[in-house]
C-alpha cells in the first residue's frame, strides 16, 4: 500500500533524546565487557566470563535499538510506508525481547555446566570486578530510566511508551540482576566455600530475565499484530459517535500504528445526512487518533 496523503507520519522526534542515552549506555556496555571478559580469563572466573559475553548480547541488543531508532527517523517520510515507521521501534524491541530470552537460556546451560564442572576461582579479584560491572549498570539504568518514564503515567503512559527504549531498560536490569548474582555467589563462596552458589544464583537470574522477555514479546507483539488497543477504548469511540441518536456504528477497526497513535475504519448507519467529516468532528476529543477514515451508510 502506498501513502497518497500528506499526513504527518513522523512519530520519532519524541525519542530522540531516548536514542542519544541508549548510545551512551552502548558505549559503557562494550568497556565493560571487555573488562569482564579478560578480568574472568585471568582470575579463572566463569562467572565473570559469563556476565562479560551477557553484556556483549546486550550490547548487540542496544546495537539494533540504534538501528530502529535512525531507520524509523530516516523514513518518517518515505511515501512507501502507507501509516509511518511508527512499528519500527516496537520491531526493535520484540528483537530485543527475543534477544534477552536468548540471554536466559544461554544463562541457564552454562550455570548446569558449572554444578557439574565446579572450577577454582580467584574470588577476591573476581568480587572487585563485578561490583564494578554493577556500578556501570546501575549508571546506565538511571541515564535509561529517565528516558523510559518521560511520558507520564498510567493509561497515557501505556499509549506514549517507547518500546524500544523499554527493551534496552530492560537489557540493563539484567546485567544489573546477574552482577548482584555474581556478586552474592562470589561472596559467600570466598567465606564458606559454596561455590556451589554461583551456579545456582546464576539459574535465579535466567528464571527473572525469562519473566522480563516474556512480559516484553507480549507488548511489543500485541502492536505488531494489530490487537494492541483495549476494548475501552474502542467503546469510548462507539459512545462518542452513538450519543447523537440517529447514528449506529455498524463496524468499528482500530489498531495502533506506532506507540501512542492509532488509526480507526469507523462505519456508521443513519437516517440523516451526516457528512464523514462531521462524524469524524465527533472523535476530536479523544487523543491517540492520527488516522480516521469514516464511511456512512444511508438507513
Amino acid at each position: 500500500m502506498t501513502q497518497c496523503d500528506l499526513h504527518d507520519h513522523d512519530f520519532h522526534h519524541a525519542h530522540e533524546q531516548g536514542e542519544r542515552r541508549v548510545l551512551m549506555v552502548l558505549g559503557l556496555t562494550i568497556v565493560t565487557m571487555v573488562v569482564e571478559i579478560v578480568a574472568g580469563m585471568l582470575f579463572n572466573s566463569m562467572a565473570l566470563t559469563a556476565d562479560g559475553w551477557h553484556m556483549g548480547t546486550h550490547a548487540a541488543a542496544f546495537g539494533i535499538t540504534i538501528f530502529a531508532y535512525r531507520y524509523a527517523r530516516k523514513n518518517a517520510r518515505n511515501p512507501r510506508f502507507s501509516f509511518g515507521t511508527g512499528k519500527v521501534s516496537v520491531l526493535g524491541g520484540f528483537a530485543s525481547a527475543v534477544a534477552l530470552g536468548v540471554v536466559a537460556i544461554l544463562m541457564a546451560i552454562e550455570s548446569i555446566h558449572r554444578i557439574l564442572s565446579p572450577e577454582e576461582i580467584r574470588f577476591n579479584e573476581a568480587i572487585i570486578v563485578a561490583v564494578i560491572g554493577l556500578v556501570v549498570n546501575l549508571v546506565s539504568a538511571v541515564l535509561l530510566k529517565g528516558e523510559h518514564h518521560h511520558h507520564g503515567h498510567d493509561h497515557d503512559h501505556h499509549h506514549h511508551e517507547d518500546h524500544n527504549l523499554k527493551a534496552a531498560y530492560f537489557h540493563v536490569l539484567a546485567d544489573a540482576l546477574t552482577s548482584i548474582a555474581a556478586i552474592v555467589a562470589l561472596s559467600l563462596g570466598s567465606i564458606f566455600g559454596w561455590t556451589v552458589l554461583d551456579p545456582i544464583m546464576g539459574m535465579v537470574g535466567s528464571l527473572v530475565i525469562t519473566k522480563w522477555a516474556i512480559g516484553l514479546m507480549k507488548d511489543t507483539s500485541a502492536i505488531l499484530l494489530d490487537g494492541s488497543v483495549e476494548p475501552e477504548f474502542c467503546e469510548t469511540i462507539r459512545v462518542a459517535v452513538e450519543a447523537e441518536a440517529d447514528l449506529a456504528v455498524t463496524d468499528l477497526h482500530v489498531w495502533a500504528v506506532a506507540p501512542g497513535h492509532h488509526a480507526v475504519i469507523l462505519a456508521v448507519k443513519t437516517s440523516n445526512a451526516w457528512k464523514p467529516e462531521a462524524v469524524k468532528a465527533l472523535l476530536g476529543d479523544i487523543g491517540h487518533l492520527v488516522h480516521v477514515n469514516v464511511e456512512v451508510h444511508q438507513a
